[in-house]
């Protein structure tokens, strides 16, 4: 079971005075959809749509079969591309009162390893194949010597021996369902912290739900808006329009499982979209794409920019193109989810700052790393987690007023907006996937051809920035890129954190307790563009 967390009474307050914490939670509002709008289309899955009766009525019949087999309270995973079931499972483990993980297809070994016994997961839904990718086999592999190994339940395909089908999930049609608390932990999400071990982030159905109704009441959506999800549902960007904002906005998800610009502009027409979020690549290839095909992506009203640096003249291009939509930035992490709401009011602002405050409150805190006028980002809101799965976590990452230390820099324009500068923790982040380098630099130590590496993250027009190894070579000349990517895939690294670029110097620079000066290793590389 999960760590029991208290709630700031403060922040409670606040935040139940406002209307944004409530009583119920989403498994209320499912069984209202369903009841009152038993026919909205509320998922869209290439041939398969769901409307609100049928997700409820599939949730309700797989909640049952997971109370037949684990406690309530207990933790369910799954690691599935945007695949409707997904959505299946986030409800019945809603309705059932286990703690939903979502886990990242793109995770191999190594990580999941540490995120099942670390979380504790009692079910964990996969693939049968996914990319080529054999998931019951991998869970196969990881769980063979774990003492209390989850059940792994298998989508879209046959279970192996000792698996479960997915289909095949059956439990009690009289079920003593559990009355859930709008306060408990009812979703837990992992993300790279600077340590190099993934931190277990916690969200209470009201921080989600304080979330959902930001989005809504800033983000320009109605009911009967449509969403266009190519960001994957594993991320906290990706899930909550898949899977809270069709309940309770009144929306439809159209689901991409893989991305490709040409067909994301092709449902974004047929399906008649109206919002899309996502990183930098996907606004740059969404406006090449829709520039070919001669469209102006008519339906579209809001498209939301963020995870990845973002430049003010494809802000500019993007809305001066699309023939309706406020094209904005916005900021925010899996802790603090849309810590700016972006400039949708305000499109004069949205290219050359990241939005100002929606529900959360900003203030700049002095740090040594930034320069004058900007400090780290903090902030607090009825949004944010309500801790990390760790307790000692929680100790470096909030400070005495309760606000999350982002470990981001920025400054503030014109009072209310901010324009984030850059980040003080040690994080790369491109495609909008988190990298924490010293966790891909423990493996490759282990590499007989390397001496000492630093991973850093350098600006990249395509994906906001590239992960480039700086190695001190054991034997020249040194690795290549595909060398490093061939030794941490057999180690079962994720290919996305695999160093697209490497470079090989005699020594890395270090101050006097030896700690390595990655400042001055950015530095030297954009000098010298090696």
């Amino acid at each position: 079971m999960l760590r029991t967390v208290s709630t700031d009474s403060r922040r409670a307050a606040e935040a139940y005075a406002s209307g944004l914490w409530v009583t119920g939670t989403l498994a209320d509002s499912l069984r209202e959809a369903a009841r009152a709008t038993p026919e909205r289309e509320v998922l869209v899955d290439g041939p398969t749509r769901l409307d609100c009766r049928t997700l409820h009525d599939r949730a309700t019949a797989l909640a049952a079969a997971m109370l037949a087999r684990i406690p309530v309270g207990s933790v369910v995973s799954f690691m599935l591309p945007n695949w409707h079931e997904a959505a299946i499972v986030y409800h019945a483990a809603t309705l059932a009162g286990m703690v939903v993980n979502p886990i990242l297809p793109s995770l191999r070994d190594h990580e999941l390893s540490f995120i099942l016994a670390d979380a504790d997961v009692r079910m964990i839904f996969v693939p049968a194949e996914f990319v080529g990718h054999d998931y019951p086999a991998m869970l196969a592999r990881v769980t063979a010597d774990m003492a209390a190994p989850p059940e792994i339940v298998v989508v879209r395909g046959e279970a192996p021996p000792g698996q479960t089908n997915f289909e095949a999930l059956s439990g009690s049609e009289r079920v003593d369902w559990p009355v859930l608390d709008a306060d408990a932990v009812r979703m837990i999400l992992y993300t790279s912290g600077t340590t190099g071990r993934p931190k277990g982030v916690l969200h209470s159905h009201n921080s989600i739900h304080a979330l959902i109704r930001q989005i809504g009441r800033h983000w320009l959506v109605v009911p009967g808006d449509r969403f266009l999800v190519p960001s994957p549902i594993a991320h906290i960007g990706g899930s909550i329009y898949a899977f809270e904002c069709p309940i309770l906005l009144g929306t439809t998800a159209v689901l991409m499982d893989r991305w490709n610009a040409e067909r994301a502009v092709d449902l974004l027409v047929t399906e008649r979209c109206t919002h899309m979020a996502g990183a930098t690549p996907f606004l740059e290839q969404i406006l090449a794409a829709a520039r070919r095909k001669g469209t102006r992506l008519p339906d579209l009203k809001v498209f939301i920019c963020g995870g990845a640096s973002v430049s003010p003249s494809l802000i500019r291009s993007a809305a001066d193109y699309f023939e309706r939509a406020i094209v904005s930035r916005v900021y925010g992490s899996t802790e603090v989810p849309v810590t700016t709401v972006g400039s949708p009011d305000d499109p004069g602002r949205a290219a050359d700052t990241d939005g100002r405050a929606g529900i959360a409150t900003i203030r700049l805190a002095p740090h040594p790393a930034a320069p004058d006028g900007a400090g780290e980002i903090c902030a607090r809101g009825p949004q944010m987690l309500v801790g990390y799965l760790h307790p000692e976590d929680d100790a470096e990452a909030f400070d005495a007023d309760g606000y999350f230390r982002t470990g981001d820099l920025g400054r503030r324009l014109d009072g209310d907006y901010l324009v984030v500068t850059g980040r003080a923790k040690d994080i790369i982040i491109r495609n909008g996937e988190n990298i924490a380098p010293k966790e891909v630099e423990d493996v490759l130590i282990g590499h007989p051809g390397i001496s000492e590496v630093a991973i850093v993250g350098l600006p990249d027009p395509r994906t906001g920035e590239r992960a480039c190894a700086v190695v001190v070579s054991a034997a020249p000349p040194g690795p290549t890129v595909a060398d490093l990517r061939e030794f941490l895939a057999a180690r079962g690294v994720a290919t996305f954190k695999s160093p697209e670029q490497v470079v090989v110097w005699d020594a890395l620079p270090k101050n006097d307790a030896g700690k390595i000066l990655k400042h001055r290793i950015r530095a030297r590389l954009g000098d010298s563009h090696e």
